[in-house]
This record gives structure tokens, C-alpha cells and sequence, in this order.
């Protein structure tokens, strides 16, 4: 019996785990899982509603709680994935947190990092970047959001 490794569409999936919680709690759904070694270390949801607290991304809690678990404070080996195209300020957080690999699903035109840096690169220099995972799901779960507060 061979076991099979999981891949961005698997590690994607429970990212989307992550913004269904968002949903369900009336944030705005992005989440986030931090993989290592191909096993999860972090999870985080968008809490800044309850948290009251503008910088409560998905992004930011997941990768604060993988420094927490790991005992450091750099992620050169970990990937981030993540439902939405990160903004600057979770992109800021990544390029000092030196994360080795950035992986998104739906593009963010209004609040992304590509329509506000365009052609500067964000992340740290090793930082890879692959973006459009499950891209029609993740971008699903946000139009659905939305079409519910108008």
C-alpha cells in the first residue's frame, strides 16, 4: 500500500476548512494552515470582528501561531496557504517571518497585494509564490459572503 502525499489542493482544502469558520462566524471568510514537512503546524481564520482587532487575518494568526509552535521566528522551510491573495500588511508579516513558500487561491483585485505593489515584489527574495489553488472554490465562498451583506 502506498501512502499518498498531499498536495496544494489537499493543504488548500483545509485552508478552506479554516474560511468556512470565518464564514460561520460572520467574518469575512479567508483562512489559513501552515504546512511543514507536510503536516499542518497552524491554523488561523479571520477573527477581526471578534477580536476586534484590524490585523486578526487569517494570515497573521496562522503564522504567529506556527512561530509559537515551532519556538522561532523565521518559517524558511513552512508554506503559507492561504484562500485570498494576501494584503500588504500580511505580506509584510511573511517577507519578516522569511516564509519559504506563499500559496493562494482567489486573486484580490481590491485589497491583494498585486493590485496595490504591481511590479514590486512584496515577499522576501526566496520567498516562492503560486496563487489560483482552488481558486473558483475559494473565490465562491467570498461572493457568497457578500451577497449576503448587500
Amino acid at each position: 500500500m502506498q501512502l499518498s502525499i498531499p498536495d496544494d489542493q489537499y493543504f488548500m482544502q483545509q485552508a478552506l476548512v479554516q474560511a468556512r469558520m470565518a464564514f460561520e462566524a460572520d467574518e469575512v471568510p479567508v483562512g489559513a494552515v501552515v504546512v511543514l514537512q507536510n503536516r499542518i503546524i497552524a491554523r488561523g481564520h479571520n477573527q477581526v470582528e471578534q477580536l476586534t482587532d484590524a490585523t486578526a487575518h487569517a494570515e497573521m494568526l496562522a503564522i504567529t501561531s506556527a512561530f509559537h509552535a515551532l519556538g522561532a521566528k523565521y518559517l524558511p522551510d513552512a508554506t503559507l496557504y492561504v484562500t485570498l491573495e494576501p494584503c500588504l500588511m500580511c505580506c509584510g508579516a511573511l517577507f519578516w517571518g522569511k516564509i519559504g513558500r506563499v500559496v493562494f487561491g482567489a486573486s484580490d483585485p481590491k485589497n491583494g497585494f498585486k493590485s496595490k505593489t504591481a511590479p514590486h515584489w512584496p515577499l522576501h527574495p526566496k520567498t516562492e509564490l503560486v496563487g489560483g489553488v482552488l481558486e473558483a472554490e475559494c473565490a465562491a465562498l467570498m461572493t457568497a459572503f457578500f451577497r449576503n451583506k448587500r
